[in-house]
């Protein structure tokens, strides 16, 4: 497929497939958007809300491309890291309302391995927050980005992932009050084959069997 040229003929191919951060909301795991919600934005009952203003998406935003920068550097004797631009868009060759927008594309050196970078960058001011990174004292991904990733590999058929994460503690108003951490995380395909075919599954049925015959998905609340 042809990639789209310009931020408004992206936005109209989002509304003919599933991205990957909406693939949580498929099976009830996005805090910002129920399956039901997505469902009225891809059958024109509804649209995403604007959050282009938003201060942290523009910190997200901006700050992505220096992340990126930076993973390179640290990574150039592990990764070729590569960036087609903001609108890399790859679809799933039998699903193609299936894509993924990279955030870059990586080639493990040693043995030619496709992978996938994303970058997130998020700030942490309540202990919650902090304990979606940090699970029996380890750090790990928060679901909905977990899911992310996931659906990236079943767009892109691709080995592995990297999600490179900017973390930023803030615990009060001062500079000094704010501290940063980068963490890379490795997803590999190898390891995740059912949690990929159970998401297969999902996002099929509810493009077929919900979107294209507009028929509204029982309501799917996350665990509490």
């Amino acid at each position: 497929m042809e990639l789209p040229k310009n931020h408004e003929e992206w936005l109209e191919l989002r509304l003919k497939g599933i991205g990957g951060s909406e693939a949580a909301a498929v099976i009830g795991q996005s805090p910002w958007c129920s399956n039901v919600e997505l469902w009225k934005r891809k059958t024109g009952k509804a649209t995403a809300p604007d959050i282009s203003n938003n201060e942290a998406v523009q910190y997200g935003h901006d700050a992505e491309p220096l992340i990126r920068g930076l993973f390179a550097l640290d990574y150039a004797h592990k990764y070729k890291t590569e960036y087609l631009g903001e609108f890399d868009m790859v679809h799933h060759p039998k699903y193609p309302f299936i894509f993924a927008t990279l955030d870059g594309r990586l080639t493990e050196l040693e043995t030619g391995r496709k992978g996938i970078f994303e970058a997130k960058t998020t700030s942490i001011v309540r202990s919650m927050q902090k304990e979606q990174w940090w699970k029996d004292g380890k750090p790990c991904i928060p679901q909905q980005y977990f899911i992310q990733v996931l659906h990236q590999l079943l767009a892109t058929g691709w080995d592995f992932a990297i999600l490179h994460a900017q973390l930023r503690y803030e615990y009060g108003s001062n500079p000094e009050d704010i501290r940063s951490e980068r963490r890379s995380y490795l997803i590999e395909r190898s390891d995740h084959l059912a949690d990929l075919e159970y998401l297969l599954e999902k996002e099929v049925y509810f493009w077929e069997e919900n979107v294209q015959k507009d028929i509204c998905p029982a309501l799917i609340l996350p665990e509490i």
